[in-house]
């Protein structure tokens, strides 16, 4: 997906200038314009604060809209779950999280995350609508939620009030796997 088109599309959309969309978001307009041209790669929660100052959920931002002649799905292959997180060609380790069917249609959002080690969220805490749970299942992974820190190993989890600031970060060297789930689905 090309993140900065994207982006651009939706804030000609709603009628923002660059200033405008990056004031709401608390950016500087200059790396709106980055983005914009793909000079740039938003972290998560750097695009979460964008999509957030539009209104838009990642989930709505990277998932393609349902045919019209598209019938309800139950199940999925690995392969058609949407990635919700930005990626691109830098060499830092990049969150995966992957999206089971579209949030969009459920009350309930299901995740699957992968953070290579060294990967985070952004060095800006994450902060939405909703409550979300997780469950590490391979590696371990560090989760700050409104100032307190604790890693997190296989079968630990996590549940709490997702307007409270928080972050995920990966500081082993191996790679962490959470499968996590957030409701509604606002991000």
């Amino acid at each position: 997906m090309d993140i900065g088109e994207r982006l651009r599309s939706l804030r000609e959309e709603h009628g923002l200038s660059q200033r405008e969309l990056a004031t709401r978001a608390g950016l500087t307009n200059g790396t709106i314009s980055l983005i914009e041209k793909n000079k740039t790669s938003p972290s998560v929660a750097s695009l979460k604060s964008l999509l957030d100052a539009i209104p838009i959920s990642m989930a709505d931002f990277f998932t393609p809209p349902a045919a019209a002649d598209d019938k309800p799905a139950y199940f999925f292959k690995a392969h058609e779950f949407h990635e919700i997180a930005p990626q691109d060609a830098d060499p830092r380790p990049h969150v995966s999280l992957r999206q089971l069917g579209r949030a969009s249609e459920h009350a309930l959002q299901l995740l699957h995350e992968s953070y290579p080690p060294g990967a985070d969220t952004g060095p800006e805490f994450l902060s939405h609508t909703g409550e979300e749970a997780g469950i590490v299942v391979k590696g371990q992974i560090e989760v700050t939620v409104n100032g307190e820190v604790s890693v997190l190993v296989p079968g630990d989890g996590y549940i709490f009030d997702s307007r409270l600031p928080h972050r995920f970060r990966n500081a082993s060297d191996q790679v962490c796997e959470v499968i996590s789930a957030c409701t509604p689905p606002t991000f």
